[in-house]
């Protein structure tokens, strides 16, 4: 008897266990997606959670079936998994770069605008569908009360796989996968719905104030309580609709309705202090900030984005990715696809090229522009005094080498003789060689007499040649070349060549040839510190030394 009692029960029971598979199957293909229906339904939302996963959810002090939160933050094409912990406080879990994602910042308005929706969604068991033809996906519920308050239409927007979106947020087929099997674990865990909370960006106050004249700020502020309060709680926030807005953490015995006024309610004492703290820190931050950061335009025109590793692995397709691409994607500011099997031979919006090294920067610089003819070996070489005079700069000359104190000994001689026995005012005046020689004797002082070499007989010294420029005239005045007449010394012979003038320190002047100098801020040789682009010249025949500084020789200060 007690057997053929329990007989109906036992049917009843199957037929309401069949009942509710027949229910979730029939669910499941009527989810489109992002719509359509696939082979093997159920086979591909069942599939576990890898090992690796598993362990970095315990490393985390969760558990595997414990309740989740998921953010998304369009502008970095990023989405976030957090999971409860035993003490109750939710912390990150996984960041996954979203592949592709479609239209601008900003919420979604209408059907067909292919703008990805931002706000507070709930997302419960029924919109998850195994058997989409984007591989996995589950709903995002838009419209929500707030969509529908504002009378904003579209369906079926979904975050799935296949990197390929219109309205939706798309991953890899091997990212939907984990996200599903979290989701689905956090339903056999209790869970009865999970949060999704869509931002336009982080909300910092950089990029709010990035975006300060984006005319969608104002819905931007309103959500950033949302994202104030789990910044600070680290617990989803509360959210309700009321006179056609979002209110958070809200306590009221009340019903709220979207599109009424809302009733009287109250928020938690703690909490509101603390998100009145924030908000003013946040306002005050992005008021300092306003000024100085540029504002991101409203429209790009680039439909969506792509997370950069994405980008980069259509650029290689040796790089590493968060799982495998389509065979063909259209990246955001294209208007036709690429093969992911090459590399693309366009550029990509979102990769930034690499910024060559020191070396390269030298070598660029340098590229491409022949180096300065060498200077003919009988060519005659100007004297001392002509080294010394102020001259207008020569361009394009090349770079002076300074030679050993054994060369002509006629500016060294003078110099040390000035040293010795001139005053800085009688060195105003500038003298030819014979001049110079002269004051040499009468100083009683030679280089050949110290060093035991014979005297070699003076040279007649031609007439002097009067200077235009004033004897008053100041080692910082730079008059025109036309102005001044410089002593020319007759040409040497070809043996005397050999040996250039020394050559004093003299203010350096910017080079105009890329090929005689290196660049500003550019490393020297073996790791030397960054040199200066200088040019110091050398001088030609019958011309004044390019970049001399000192225009009155001999101005030497005991």
């Amino acid at each position: 008897m007690k057997a053929l009692a329990t007989a109906p029960l036992a049917r009843a029971g199957l037929i309401a266990r069949f009942r509710g598979a027949l229910i979730i199957s029939v669910a499941a293909l009527a989810l489109g997606a992002c719509n359509a229906n696939g082979p093997g339904p159920m086979a591909k939302g069942m599939k576990q959670l890898s090992p690796e996963t598993v362990a970095l959810i315990e490393s985390k002090g969760m558990s595997k079936d414990s309740p989740v939160v998921v953010r998304i933050f369009k502008e970095e094409s990023e989405l976030e998994v957090w999971k409860q912990k035993t003490d109750g406080d939710y912390a990150l879990l996984k960041t996954y770069p979203i592949c592709r994602w479609s239209g601008e910042l900003g919420p979604k308005v209408k059907e067909g605008d292919r703008q990805a929706p931002e706000g507070f969604y709930t997302i419960t068991q029924g919109q998850m569908n195994p058997n989409s033809n984007y591989y996995l996906a589950f709903n995002m519920g838009f419209p929500n009360a707030y969509d529908r308050a504002w009378g904003r239409t579209g369906a079926n927007l979904m975050v799935h796989g296949d990197c390929s979106s219109s309205g939706c947020y798309a991953m890899t087929d091997e990212q939907i996968q984990e996200i599903f099997a979290l989701g689905r674990e956090s339903f056999m865990g209790g869970q009865r719905a999970f949060q999704v909370q869509a931002y336009p960006f982080r909300m910092t106050p950089k990029n709010m104030a990035r975006h300060r004249d984006n005319p969608n700020m104002a819905f931007w502020r309103m959500i950033k309580e949302g994202y104030d309060t789990f910044e600070i709680t680290k617990r989803p926030p509360r959210v309700d609709v009321c006179g056609k807005r979002y209110v958070f953490n809200a306590e009221t015995s009340q019903r709220f309705d979207a599109s009424a006024a809302c009733p009287p309610y109250s928020v938690p004492e703690d909490l509101e202090a603390e998100l009145a703290k924030k908000k003013a820190e946040d306002d005050r931050a992005m008021a300092m900030l306003s000024p100085i950061t540029p504002v991101e335009p409203a429209k790009t025109g680039k439909d969506g984005g792509m997370n950069e590793v994405f980008l980069a692995k259509l650029r290689d397709p040796k790089l590493n990715a968060p799982g495998s691409l389509p065979p063909v994607v259209k990246p955001p500011g294209l208007d036709y696809g690429v093969a992911t099997n090459a590399p693309a031979d366009i550029p990509l919006p979102g990769v930034e090229q690499p910024t060559p090294t020191a070396a390269e920067s030298v070598a660029l610089a340098s590229a491409d522009v022949p180096l300065p003819m060498a200077r003919p070996a009988d060519a005659p070489r100007p004297s001392a005094e002509t080294l010394l005079a102020g001259a207008t700069p020569v361009q394009n000359s090349a770079p002076v080498q300074v030679a050993s104190a054994g060369g002509d000994e006629s500016w060294l001689s003078s110099t040390v003789t000035r040293l010795l026995g001139r005053t800085s005012s009688d060195s105003i005046v500038q003298s030819s060689p014979a001049v110079n020689a002269a004051n040499a004797a009468s100083s009683g002082f030679s280089l050949r007499r110290l060093f035991g070499g014979d005297e070699p007989a003076p040279a007649p010294a031609p007439a002097p040649v009067a200077l235009t420029e004033p004897a008053s005239a100041t080692p910082g005045d730079a008059a025109p070349a036309r102005n001044r007449a410089a002593a020319r010394p007759a040409a040497k012979p070809a043996s005397a060549a050999a040996k250039p003038p020394v050559r004093p320190a003299a203010p350096a002047t910017a080079s105009t040839s890329p090929a005689a100098s290196l660049p500003v801020g550019s490393a020297g040789a073996n790791g030397a510190e960054p040199v200066a682009s200088v040019n110091l010249g050398t001088p030609s025949s019958g011309s004044t030394l390019s970049g001399a500084g000192i225009v009155q020789p001999g101005s030497f200060q005991q």
